[in-house]
């Protein structure tokens, strides 16, 4: 029988990859996004494979009516992965637009909790799923300008390992991946608003990590024997590592 997964934010990088990366492996995807064109775009590739939804992730109301919408046949979801998110900016948080922070809150932490909210109920039913969050190293690393992204990603963090903890006694896997420095996505389009050239040198001579990296490990995970749960996975490439600790020193 054909997994049914639901991936949220399939309209490019990570999203899309793992769509296409689960469909190839026999999984019917449900995408996820707010450009109905890439979702038209997906569904034509893919056909029966792929079911289209389109809405705001920060809209309640439009995930609950999405969701409704689904025939019968797929409402029984055997993994949730939770990949739309989004960063803005890198100013230091005195000079960092409030808007920003509001918008990555609403995205990364309260549109995956709707998600996940409105999917898990039917999985407890059935005693069977795997929600796989997509998070980031930075919920565990700071650095200057991550402020709020950070802090959203910390959460997806501890959220992850929480749903385990609310999950004990069933058959409920929970995952979450946490890529480091990524490339091939609109992430830091996104982030640095429309700056190529920022993008340009932040990649400029890295072997960095792709998407379709990302979409491997997801698939790995899922396809893992029913009774091993991975808690987390942190991804980062070759070419990324730990820093030092900044000392800030007084002039003389």
């Amino acid at each position: 029988m054909m997994n049914i997964a639901l991936v949220t934010g399939v309209t490019s990088g990570f999203g899309r990859a793992i769509a296409e990366c689960l469909i190839k492996n026999n999984y019917l995807v449900i995408g996820t996004g707010r450009r109905t064109a890439k979702l038209n775009e997906l569904k034509e590739i893919f056909n029966d494979k792929f079911i289209p939804l389109n809405f705001d992730i920060q809209n309640l109301a439009e995930i609950e009516n999405a969701l409704a919408s689904l025939p019968q046949e797929y409402q029984q979801i055997d993994l949730l992965v939770n990949n739309a998110g989004l960063g803005l900016g890198l100013e230091p948080a005195h000079k960092a637009e409030l808007a920003d922070w509001e918008n990555m809150i609403d995205t990364n932490v309260k549109g995956l909790v709707y998600i996940t909210r409105l999917v898990l109920p039917k999985m407890v039913e059935r005693n069977s799923g795997h929600i796989i969050n997509i998070g980031s190293i930075a919920g565990t690393y700071p650095y200057p300008g991550g402020n709020v992204y950070g802090a959203t990603k910390a959460f997806v963090k501890q959220f992850s390992l929480n749903l385990r903890a609310d999950l004990a006694n069933t058959n409920i896997r929970v995952s979450n991946v946490e890529p480091g420095l990524c490339g091939d996505t609109d992430f830091s389009l996104v982030r640095f608003k429309g700056d190529q050239e920022k993008v340009t040198s932040l990649y400029e001579n890295v072997d960095y990590i792709k998407p379709e990296d990302i979409a491997n490990i997801v698939l790995w995970l899922n396809q893992q024997p029913p009774h091993v749960n991975i808690n987390s996975v942190e991804v980062m490439p070759t070419a990324q590592t730990f820093s030092a600790l900044n000392v800030a020193r007084k002039n003389k």
